[in-house]
């Protein structure tokens, strides 16, 4: 299979690998720069998107190889999702380079500018996912039922992951109770003494992955209802998702 993705979705495996080879060079970086934004160095959230994107087209590049006879939209979604992904990783390298921050920033009129474009970018995103979410409920895709709804309900609570983004963007900051910043966890930062809604936001959008993965599991391993177990997992999923959302409103940092 993996030979066919480099065959037939060359662009988004190529994105991926070019994501991934920043990642390394930044980690190098990283290294020898002990500049801090917000109290963490300030290569660190660059690394951190530039290791999720290249999972996310790895992902995409995966989905649209299912889709036969939507070839033209499959070409059209890959290279508008590299477009996109480009614009927000230029945006977030460039404003670490300069010290500053990239989300929530409107401390001066090309702060903001890049804040907004960013903003548009990653909502483009989110509607490219929402149509490609739409052609996999439309669409006759020859995969086991197990599999095929661990995609479809993968993608509803990405897209659901997104909204709650949506939502953080319009409060112009991650933190509740709490200013931005400050003590947090080891890599991620998510705050330790206040709510923080980077958490949600990371395990909505990582449905995309964990729920196909738990289905495909169940599939290899020949579980008897494995269907019913996938839509039950998902349940559980989304539950997890929104106590998190949930505790970061409240103002309680991560944790039970």
């Amino acid at each position: 299979m993996l030979k066919e993705l480099w065959e037939k979705q060359k662009p988004l495996m190529i994105a991926g690998a070019v994501l991934f080879v920043c990642f390394v060079i930044l980690a190098g970086v990283m290294m020898f720069d002990s500049t801090q934004v917000l109290g963490i160095n300030r290569w660190i959230k660059p690394i951190k998107f530039f290791t999720s994107i290249a999972i996310f087209v790895w992902t995409i590049a995966v989905f649209l190889n299912f889709l036969k006879g939507y070839e033209k939209a499959s070409r059209r979604i890959s290279w508008a999702i590299i477009v996109i992904l480009t614009i927000e990783m230029l945006i977030i390298t460039g404003q670490a380079a300069r010290g500053t921050t990239s989300h929530f920033n409107q401390s001066n009129a090309l702060d903001g500018i890049l804040f907004a474009v960013m903003g548009l970018a990653i909502f483009t995103n989110t509607l490219l996912v929402g149509y490609l979410t739409y052609i996999y409920f439309k669409a006759e895709i020859v995969l086991p039922q197990t599999i095929l709804w661990g995609i479809r309900l993968g993608l509803i609570i990405f897209l659901l992951g997104s909204i709650e983004g949506g939502y953080m963007s319009a409060q112009i900051g991650h933190s509740v109770g709490v200013a931005d910043g400050g003590e947090g966890l080891p890599i991620v930062n998510w705050s330790t003494v206040g709510g923080d809604l980077r958490v949600a936001h990371f395990f909505g959008l990582h449905a995309i992955q964990a729920i196909p993965l738990f289905a495909y599991l169940l599939e290899r391993l020949k579980i008897n209802a494995a269907t019913i177990l996938t839509f039950v997992f998902s349940v559980v999923y989304f539950a997890f998702f929104s106590f998190l959302f949930i505790q970061a409103l409240n103002g309680q940092p991560f944790g039970f």
